[in-house]
């Protein structure tokens, strides 16, 4: 399966002072598209061109670090901007991931605390992530493009703290583009989406 570069789900200005037009342009437009374009040479180098992205992350993860690298990326990604939304974040959402947060998490005021000293403590470039493992969610974090998947478990929401994503808004300030990322940018509806095919 051939990796595409998707649309953006939102103008590029649509996340205003959060994430800017500036960081979006360079973020999808470059670093992703390279991600797919490098990704679709190397699974085709690696006779790997006919499987699902899902299925070349899993393949790649330990065996080939350039194939998985990109392969997971692209993955990240293609969930990455559809975890933001325009006036997202914050408490408001879908009453079944409520309950899953509150029960498994121990409420929103520990889950940001949590997700957000995941992506702090991060150390480099990587990923903090929720994620149902085993009919419960967790979150962990990973270094560089890894994620959940190749640990057994299925992410829900991630964000993205490699310094590309949020230099140009936030220099070297990460947990503020954490805490900016849950109060204002998280789209609970296509979280809550995922959680339902997940659990």
């Amino acid at each position: 399966m051939a990796f595409t570069l998707p649309e953006l789900p939102y103008a590029y200005d649509a996340l205003g002072d959060y994430m800017s037009a500036e960081t979006l342009e360079y973020h999808h437009d470059k670093h992703h598209k390279a991600y797919v374009d490098n990704g679709n040479k190397l699974a085709e180098e690696a006779g790997m061109a006919d499987k699902s992205l899902e299925e070349i992350v899993k393949a790649s993860h330990g065996t080939n670090a350039g194939l998985f690298n990109n392969a997971a990326q692209h993955f990240n990604h293609e969930h990455f901007w559809h975890w933001m939304a325009p006036n997202g974040g914050g408490k408001k959402m879908p009453s079944e991931l409520e309950k899953a947060i509150n029960g498994d998490l121990g409420g929103y005021d520990k889950f940001k605390a949590d997700f957000m000293a995941a992506g702090a403590t991060q150390f480099g470039s990587g990923w903090c992530w929720v994620s149902v493992k085993d009919g419960k969610l967790e979150i962990s974090k990973t270094p560089n493009g890894e994620n959940p998947l190749v640990h057994g478990a299925t992410p829900i929401l991630g964000c993205d703290v490699w310094e590309h994503s949020y230099y140009i808004d936030y220099r070297n300030a990460r947990p503020k583009y954490l805490e900016a990322f849950v109060d204002n940018l998280i789209n609970w509806d296509y979280v809550a989406e995922l959680y339902s095919k997940a659990k």
